[in-house]
């Protein structure tokens, strides 16, 4: 139960990141479809749920160790992979730079300090755990997500029973919402592969569990912020952080909770983003330390663009692209499946 608990809470770590936490991810993905936003949700959930059971099978019976021999087994034509192998390593580090963008953007918007310190800051707790490699991440995801879990639920079981809907104005999405819930479950399944993979020696003959409790709580999780956000959506479409303009109606006391959810969020987002770039980039020790440094070094340089400005342009790109991989992905699944039969 133990080893079950540690892939979950890391798993669940993964995913919500500053984007999750913040509202950012639900609203572009969900609450700009209005009522059919929650369907969007149901299926997204759905998706992400058989892509982690497959992927943990696949590693188990594949024997995979890592994310290089993963490609290698999927039947990818080999420039085709290497294509796919950049996608991937470039989305896990925008994904950690997105995370320090918004932890600074969070301290900027609430606090008015500067981006640059905070930035050093972020950068450094990361790096620190970095050095811990998988027990490093398992760990801080262990301690932490529990407690951002019942956060958020107590952010909601607040503002759901409010009752202070605000008139929402019509919003023209730009493409249909069963699209934006594929486009969602495929770019988080960038950063959760190799993740799962370093989860390997925890998940072995408890792919199932692992699946339906991860699931479950990611759909709770984004139903409960769907709903946050659906009462309030005429205010947050130009708002950094969603959740925390928000919860300002509500008094300091919930404002500062939500912040508190925010910064831990982005924190075991940024440490499973950049860990998976750095297992995919690296081959040895020495080489795995200098470029934590320099992903640590490089993000400062990055958060200047803006938390929201890189959320919206880039996680929907990335979300169409993944698909590439998931298709190879279930394809070589079907094959080993009819050879077997």
């Amino acid at each position: 139960m133990r080893d079950i608990l540690k892939s979950v809470c890391v798993i669940i770590g993964t995913i919500i990141g500053a984007g999750f936490a913040s509202g950012r991810e639900i609203y572009i993905f969900f609450n700009s479809y209005g009522n059919k936003g929650i369907w969007g949700i149901l299926l997204s959930n759905f998706i992400t749920g058989i892509i982690i059971y497959k992927i943990l099978k696949q590693i188990k019976y594949q024997n995979v160790h890592n994310y290089h021999e993963y490609i290698e087994k999927t039947g990818i034509h080999p420039k085709l992979k290497e294509v796919i192998n950049s996608i991937i390593n470039l989305f896990l580090l925008i994904s950690f730079y997105i995370m320090v963008a918004g932890f600074s953007a969070y301290f900027k918007q609430e606090w008015n300090l500067p981006t640059l310190i905070i930035g050093i800051i972020m950068a450094t707790l990361c790096y620190i755990t970095f050095m811990h490699n998988i027990e490093g991440v398992t760990k801080m995801n262990t301690i932490l997500i529990p407690i951002l879990i019942g956060i958020i639920l107590l952010i909601g079981s607040k503002t759901i029973f409010y009752n202070n809907t605000e008139n929402a104005i019509e919003i023209i999405p730009k493409t249909n919402w069963i699209i934006a819930s594929i486009e969602y479950a495929s770019y988080n399944s960038i950063v959760l592969i190799p993740i799962l993979i370093g989860l390997k020696q925890y998940t072995y003959q408890k792919e199932k569990s692992i699946t339906i409790f991860s699931t479950l709580i990611l759909l709770l999780l984004s139903l409960t912020l769907y709903k946050i956000l659906d009462q309030h959506s005429i205010n947050i479409q130009e708002i950094e952080l969603p959740l925390v303009y928000v919860l300002n109606k509500y008094g300091n006391i919930y404002k500062y909770i939500c912040g508190a959810t925010i910064v831990t969020a982005i924190y075991t987002s940024a440490i499973s983003a950049g860990y998976g770039f750095l297992q995919n980039c690296t081959n040895n020790q020495k080489n795995y330390k200098k470029l934590a440094i320099f992903i640590c070094i490089s993000s400062l340089f990055v958060i200047k663009i803006g938390f929201s400005k890189l959320v919206d342009l880039l996680y929907p790109v990335f979300g169409l692209l993944s698909l590439i991989q998931l298709f190879f992905i279930f394809k070589k699944q079907t094959i080993e499946k009819d050879r077997k039969n």
